[in-house]
């Protein structure tokens, strides 16, 4: 018998099985170095933020310290570039250069609204079968209206009591303690971004100020987005199939495993519009129904918050503490949602209502589903920045 194993070796062509292996260990060490950059891009965005405005961070975002500016920015930012992580993820970083966490909090909360704008879009692709319409429709805007009443509970509380903004600095501060965080402290994360962080900085050293920080934040944004965007086509690689399969083996099984799961899934992608988007064909077809999902959309939620915790800790100095709240205070804002919304009897069905009725509404009008689209994420919050600004 030929030894195949051992002629392959010797004429320099590996088995069948160890390419696959090779493939796959070449897959999650460029993983590994995807997620490095997204830390180190965080990084430059706070040290470019710092540098472009000095002192002078909070007078410069005055025009949002109007909560409801603050929330449509987010919302409009995530809309237009798809990716509540890349939003969050550059807010944190922007906290860590100056920006006030009273007014990052309103923007934290609109990405997760502009969020939802990618599973709407997928379900316009059903536009041809009325039925297939109706169903996916209602599946992909149960996550806008859960989102929305979110919002509408949650902000105004915020607004007058500042909830998760203290019990997010408690719960930040019990991983900091009373340690001096500055930049002379010991950072593992800070020492492993510096080759990075250090060589941007030098680049833009011969700039003036603000034109070097604006660079700074520019590129950061730019690292930000690639490396989220590479991160998910990486994982989906590795773990969509995996993911479905935890999402076809836990819907239908209870709303805590189905909140659960879809958390999980959503660690394990990266994204809360994969996720979302993998189940909206699924009720198009008619193979689950949209109160079999709605517990899964909303534990996506929680799932997409790991990468603002990840991106917080990328942060040394003053202000890291601050970065680490902001990021709390988006995983508890979906964390008390998800809460308040699937515990009291009178809300837990009120996104899933208001769902099904707009899927039969848009099904009959398709015009009416691109006019949702344009409303919620985009007019509407031009509309309501451009008065906040101009009645001041």
């Amino acid at each position: 018998m030929v030894d195949t194993t051992s002629r392959a070796a010797r004429d320099g062509y590996a088995h069948p099985g160890q390419q696959a292996k090779q493939g796959r260990l070449h897959q999650w060490m460029t993983l590994v170095l995807l997620v490095y950059f997204l830390i180190c891009a965080v990084s430059v965005v706070g040290d470019g933020f710092k540098l472009a405005t000095g002192d002078q961070a909070e007078r410069l975002f005055e025009f949002a310290t109007n909560p409801f500016v603050g929330l449509m920015v987010g919302i409009v930012a995530t809309a237009l570039i798809q990716s509540s992580s890349t939003v969050t993820s550059v807010i944190v970083g922007m906290v860590a250069g100056g920006l006030p966490v009273a007014v990052a909090v309103p923007m934290v909360m609109g990405a997760n609204v502009g969020t939802t704008v990618t599973n709407t879009l997928v379900s316009l692709g059903h536009v041809r079968n009325k039925d297939e319409f109706r169903r996916a429709f209602a599946a992909a805007t149960v996550h806008d209206f859960f989102n929305l009443i979110a919002v509408v509970i949650l902000l105004p509380i915020e607004i007058l009591f500042s909830p998760l903004e203290r019990l997010a600095l408690a719960i930040a501060e019990l991983f900091y303690g009373d340690a001096n965080l500055s930049m002379d402290n010991v950072n593992i994360i800070g020492q492993a971004t510096q080759p990075i962080t250090g060589a941007l900085g030098q680049l833009v050293g011969g700039l003036p100020a603000v034109l070097g920080g604006m660079a700074l934040i520019v590129i950061g944004i730019a690292m930000i987005f690639l490396s989220i965007r590479y991160i998910g086509k990486l994982l989906k690689t590795l773990m969509v199939g995996r993911a479905r399969q935890i999402m076809l083996s836990a819907i239908g099984r209870g709303p805590i495993t189905g909140v659960a799961s879809g958390a999980l899934v959503t660690v394990l992608v990266q994204s809360s519009s994969t996720t979302t988007s993998l189940m909206v064909p699924m009720a198009g077809s008619g193979a689950f129904t949209l109160r079999q999902i709605y517990p899964f959309t909303i534990g996506s939620n929680l799932g997409t918050t790991m990468t603002a915790l990840l991106a917080a800790t990328a942060i040394s100095g003053p202000n890291a503490l601050l970065a680490l709240e902001i990021a709390v205070v988006h995983l508890l804002f979906n964390l008390f949602a998800v809460l308040i919304i699937g515990g009291l009897p009178f809300l837990r069905l009120l996104p899933v209502k208001g769902a099904q009725w707009l899927g039969r509404v848009a099904a009959e009008q398709k015009a009416l589903a691109a006019g949702w689209v344009l409303a919620v994420f985009l007019a509407l919050p031009a509309l309501l920045i451009t008065l906040s600004v101009i009645l001041g």
